[in-house]
């Protein structure tokens, strides 16, 4: 018995030998397999995070309607100079004026309407969350402090007399002003300007500093300031060309660092990437283009990604891409995102790479036609847009609408259907 038991024992050792192994080899993995997950998900944080909170926007605001609704071309917030959160918010309007609100409950503030010609653009200044900015096909660039009430200019930067703005910007300091003509002739300029003495509330005209004429050879449809280095400009022209400057040269060709050619008409330009060296653009045809100018002087393509058409290269389930709105660089998750829509007024959300374009996600249920403008805010991760149905919505994260307005039928009625309504509410 003794014998037989000993021989047992070492039969039980031998058949299940490997079983024990595999247990411990297991419990060995399981104790250090926490580790390598928890380490790949810190990785993946960052862009997942903001992704996240970009398919989760919903609508927290929504503006009333104006008594004369218009076309919502363009948005700017204040920028948090005095306070955490940025205050105001600026929009250009199809109907020549300028609008304000309060950030945070979209509630009209004041309008600015004495613009003779079609307004291009609107900037708050950086260091004064009070001092807004707009370009007119006037040829000027006034200069509106929304403390006042008035309806005056506190100052004008004139252009030279053909000069048509079509575009514009001030740079990361508030000392330049620098605009975009539209063609006329032969001739095309960046026009600057000294915008030192804004603050003032002086009631001045300013005569420009200088021109930039050889760099474009058609209208200069969009110009953008470095976000960090004040010196460092880049324009987007018809003509395609992508041009990046800095300004602290003492003439137009030392000062152009690099030309980029997207191949068609530019409709959007932005800076991206760490430091900002990239500069990417939309183009009218809906092409995109991606450049890396810190290449310049390596070996290495400074092309990042060139795509013809953008409406054939995301695959939107269910629906469908007509049209780019804009792009935004994220500095949390270092991200490039494009920010596109529908005839409808659904709003796209696509993650850039240099691998290709995809899908993030649809913001459905705010407007209801053509969205032509937005501005982002990365403090909040809050979105405001604007589009052809008169609206301007504020969008944040898990937010819930209190009040929903109808917004059927909100399309602004063009000059043909208005003419046709009085024609068929008249008298006979």
């Amino acid at each position: 018995d003794v014998i037989a038991g000993f021989l047992y024992a070492i039969l039980i050792l031998v058949v299940f030998h490997p079983v024990v192994d595999l247990i411990d080899n297991f419990n060995l993995t399981y104790k250090y397999a926490p580790l390598i997950i928890i380490r790949t998900a810190f990785e993946m944080t960052a862009v997942e995070k903001i992704e996240e909170q970009l398919a989760s926007l919903r609508i927290a605001k929504r503006s009333m309607l104006s008594e004369e609704p218009a076309y919502l071309l363009d948005i700017d917030v204040s920028k948090p100079a005095q306070s955490a959160n940025s205050c105001f918010v600026a929009v250009s309007c199809s109907n020549k004026s300028i609008r304000v609100y309060n950030r945070e409950t979209l509630n009209f503030l004041r309008e600015y309407s004495s613009h003779p010609g079609i307004l291009n653009g609107v900037r708050f200044a950086h260091a004064c969350d009070s001092i807004v900015f707009s370009a007119c096909s006037d040829g000027t660039v006034k200069c509106w402090d929304i403390r006042l009430a008035t309806q005056k200019a506190v100052q004008i930067f004139s252009g030279y007399p053909s000069n048509i703005f079509i575009s514009f910007d001030i740079n990361r300091n508030d000392l330049i002003i620098c605009a975009g003509t539209e063609k006329v002739g032969k001739d095309t300029f960046l026009v600057f300007w000294d915008a030192r003495g804004i603050t003032n509330c002086a009631s001045t005209t300013k005569e420009p500093l200088g021109v930039y004429s050889e760099s474009h050879n058609d209208d200069i449809t969009k110009i953008c300031f470095h976000p960090i280095e004040p010196n460092l400009v880049v324009s987007g022209s018809t003509d395609g060309l992508v041009n990046a400057f800095d300004i602290n040269k003492d003439n137009e060709d030392d000062a152009l660092i690099s030309t980029c050619n997207s191949d068609s008409s530019v409709s959007f330009i932005g800076w991206s990437g760490k430091d900002y060296k990239q500069v990417y653009c939309m183009t009218h045809d809906e092409g995109f283009c991606w450049w890396d100018i810190a290449q310049l002087d390596t070996e290495e393509p400074i092309t990042l990604l060139h795509v013809l058409d953008v409406r054939d290269a995301v695959c939107v389930e269910n629906d469908s891409l007509h049209y780019l709105v804009g792009g935004l660089y994220h500095e949390k998750a270092d991200k490039l995102f494009l920010l596109g829509g529908t005839s409808t007024g659904n709003i796209h959300l696509i993650s850039c790479g240099t691998d290709g374009l995809s899908l993030v996600g649809t913001l459905c249920g705010g407007h209801s036609a053509t969205v032509r403008s937005f501005c982002w805010n990365l403090t909040d991760e809050s979105l405001l847009t604007g589009g052809e149905d008169a609206q301007l919505l504020l969008w944040k994260p898990g937010a819930v609408e209190r009040s929903l307005a109808k917004k059927a039928s909100m399309k602004i009625a063009s000059s043909v259907q208005k003419r046709v309504r009085v024609h068929n509410s008249s008298s006979k």
